[in-house]
């Protein structure tokens, strides 16, 4: 949920509600805190990169952030071939494609093996049309998703971010495998990163000191993030059609501390819990304001 407010800023409030294809699939606890304050602790240190819409984080479960307009693509940069969905590398891959998002993968790969180098994989998002729709970068541009100027800045920031996000994680003990960025055009004209950033939400972050032998092994890595509900989709077979399947107490608890866990690790903080009163507070200030 955004309100505006004043001096072209929005309030944006988060829920615990876990979202996949477009719907909520799930209710974590703590999950729209850890994603509020990581967030606002990756925007503190990546402005020396790009622009960010962050102002303040004036509770846990709130972010006041500067207004923009947001681009009509997901900017998705990877590191490693991965994923199940029908839009993910190896989902594709392991389906014979070889030519996926405009590269050219040869043949003999390996699922979760690390790519050369990153790659940025766009996306439509649902409000542009088919949601998670694959596009090439060049179909970003002559599609006229993006004006040509506009998607090289975006793409620049997008690698820079994402080495720094894997630069984080591995001194975190952790490897950043890929990872989704939302950009905005301030009032300025000027290329603005919005939404969240490297959060357990958005992006996978595996152990490193395990990750080359599970994957020699043909296992899957240990994740920090919200592998658990991706897994229990993926086992009663959901596909974004008809109601999603009820999560067990037992995949909740594990996202949960996989969500603090991944907090705690990155930012080198202890995780608070907050509380909802604090934000239901907000609220009633908003209505007070007039705002809502």
């Amino acid at each position: 949920m955004s309100y505006s407010l004043h001096d072209n800023t929005r309030l944006f409030l988060t829920t615990d509600r876990l979202s996949a294809f477009d719907r909520v699939v799930a209710v974590v606890p703590y999950k729209g805190q850890v994603l509020n304050e990581l967030s606002a602790w990756w925007f503190e240190n990546s402005r020396h990169i790009v622009n960010n819409h962050f102002v303040s984080c004036p509770d846990p479960n709130a972010t006041i952030g500067h207004t923009a307009t947001p681009l009509a693509v997901e900017v998705v940069v990877r590191g490693v071939i991965t994923g199940s969905t029908t839009t993910s590398l190896w989902h594709q891959y392991r389906n014979g494609a070889r030519e996926i998002y405009g590269y050219n993968f040869p043949d003999g790969l390996q699922k979760n093996e690390l790519l050369p180098h990153p790659i940025i994989t766009p996306t439509t998002k649902g409000e542009a049309g088919a949601h998670d729709e694959p596009l090439t970068c060049a179909d970003v541009v002559t599609r006229g998703i993006v004006k040509a100027d506009v998607w090289q800045r975006v793409q620049d920031a997008a690698l820079a971010l994402f080495e720094h996000g894997q630069d984080v994680a591995r001194r975190a003990g952790l490897l950043l495998a890929d990872t989704k960025y939302e950009f905005g055009l301030a009032s300025d004209g000027s290329v603005m990163l919005i939404d969240e950033m490297h959060t357990p939400d958005s992006s996978r972050f595996w152990e490193l000191s395990t990750y080359e032998k599970r994957v020699e092994r043909g296992d899957e890595p240990e994740s920090l993030d919200k592998e658990p509900v991706r897994l229990a989709l993926n086992a009663a077979g959901y596909d974004g059609h008809g109601e999603p399947p009820a999560m067990s107490d037992v995949t909740v608890s594990e996202t949960t501390q996989r969500y603090i866990a991944a907090y705690t690790r990155l930012t080198g903080r202890s995780f608070t819990p907050g509380t909802y009163p604090v934000q239901q507070r907000l609220e009633k200030n908003l209505q007070i304001m007039g705002v809502l």
